[in-house]
């Protein structure tokens, strides 16, 4: 990205609610000591995931991918009281860095962080979840919405994250990659899928909201 992107990306920065210190050191930590840090959320969509959650006011809210935990916590800080995230990683490599900052967060009795597969160990929680947070392998993202989908309340949210793929869903130089390949049949899925309603934002890396219509409520008329 060049000089103006990045003077725009300060600029985006500076112009919202500042990060906890708590999270800024999550986040130079996992720059530091892991090798994708820049999947961790990050300041703006940090602050979002959290402005969204107090939006929705969700009880029970599902992540599949912590990562580091940056967007988990930055979630649970935002839930109402008795709010709930669970909160799924598949790499068994990432638990010893992030379980001890979730873990030493001021919201870390509002987190279960679950080390194992989110498609299997979910479902059998027995919970009907009021929003989702997708940020797992981009391969698999069509299985994770179908799963989630069917753990959801009618009315509940589905936040998709990297649905942009760094620009690689429309750069043909990608055709034969599987996890944009993953990606493009995920927002084509969405995009035709009329028990929801979506809007893809060009934030970071392409955020994708997504609303389960409640099949009770009629449609609304329309005016003559």
């Amino acid at each position: 990205m060049g000089s103006e992107g990045t003077q725009l990306e300060d600029y985006v920065r500076a112009h919202a609610s500042p990060e906890p210190d708590y999270l800024y050191r999550l986040w130079r930590a996992t720059n530091l000591r892991t090798v994708h840090g820049r999947m961790a959320s990050g300041h703006v969509q940090g602050r979002l995931l959290k402005m969204l959650v107090q939006m929705v006011r969700p009880q029970r809210v599902l992540e599949i991918g912590t990562f580091s935990g940056y967007s988990a916590i930055s979630m649970a800080e935002g839930l109402p009281p008795g709010g709930r995230l669970y909160t799924f990683e598949v790499n068994d490599e990432m638990e010893d860095f992030t379980r001890p900052w979730i873990e030493g967060s001021e919201v870390g009795d509002r987190i279960t962080f679950t080390i194992g597969d989110a498609l299997v160990e979910a479902p059998r929680l027995g919970i009907t979840f009021d929003m989702v947070f997708i940020d797992g392998d981009k391969r698999q993202y069509c299985d994770y919405y179908e799963m989630a989908l069917s753990l959801l309340r009618p009315g509940g949210y589905i936040l998709a994250d990297n649905t942009l793929w760094d620009g690689h869903v429309v750069d043909r130089a990608y055709d034969h990659d599987r996890q944009t390949l993953g990606i493009e049949a995920f927002n084509d899925h969405v995009a035709q899928d009329r028990r929801v309603e979506q809007v893809l934002l060009p934030l970071r890396d392409g955020l994708t909201l997504i609303r389960k219509k409640d099949p009770q409520t009629p449609p609304r008329e329309t005016g003559s």
